[in-house]
């Protein structure tokens, strides 16, 4: 079976380079499955989990937004934050999930900046989602 090579790179540096049958993500216009051969493509990423696939197998990694770069034999992933999930600290995630929720519910205070409260929420959830 044909495959592509999967590079997802944080301004860390890089989290995984190898090779995949099949790679699914969120983009900010849908859902992409992507295999060897598509068309090139750009497309900015939503707070999701990217899925690799290969064979029988599936490998997620919780990626914060950024951007997908698509080419016929490659794909690269440019991430503000990418985990895989045994690099997830769930107890960690867990505390920034209720601290988010907890801002949310303290609608009427000024002093919260409710679009990155969301923001947290959403990424807190990411990374529990894919630590499972």
């Amino acid at each position: 079976m044909k495959t592509l090579t999967v590079s997802v790179v944080t301004p860390d540096g890089p989290v995984l380079e190898d090779t995949f049958e099949m790679v699914s993500c969120k983009s900010e216009n849908g859902e992409l499955g992507i295999l060897p051969g598509h068309i090139p493509l750009v497309a900015p990423l939503q707070i999701s989990a990217v899925r690799l696939k290969s064979g029988e197998t599936e490998q997620k990694i919780a990626v914060s937004g950024g951007f997908l770069e698509v080419r016929p034999d490659k794909i690269t992933v440019l991430a503000q934050t990418a985990e895989k999930p045994e690099d997830i600290d769930k107890a960690r995630a867990e505390e920034a999930l209720a601290r988010a929720e907890e801002r949310l519910k303290q609608k009427g205070q000024d002093e919260i900046d409710f679009a990155r409260a969301e923001l947290s929420l959403k990424r807190a959830m990411n990374r529990i989602t894919v630590s499972r």
